[in-house]
């Protein structure tokens, strides 16, 4: 089960948003950097869910921009 789900992403603002992303970033940068000091990390599983906790903010962001660019421009 992710520890970030898609329903409770799609629920926050945009700024909400923003905001996780840039803690997810910089605790992939923290776990990364750790990793190639030669340190191990508790929970080495961790970068993967980070990794893919940020692909799902990301993709939510696309689609909603691309919902609003279609609802602006009706063709």
């Amino acid at each position: 089960m992710p520890f970030l789900e898609l329903k409770k992403i799609r629920e926050m603002s945009y700024k909400e948003k923003a905001e996780r992303l840039v803690e997810l970033k910089a605790e992939l940068l923290r776990h990364r950097a750790t990793v190639s000091a030669g340190g191990a990390i508790e929970n080495p599983a961790r970068i993967r869910e980070i990794r893919k906790a940020i692909a799902r903010i990301l993709t939510v962001r696309n689609e909603e921009a691309k919902i609003k660019i279609r609802s602006s421009n009706p063709e």
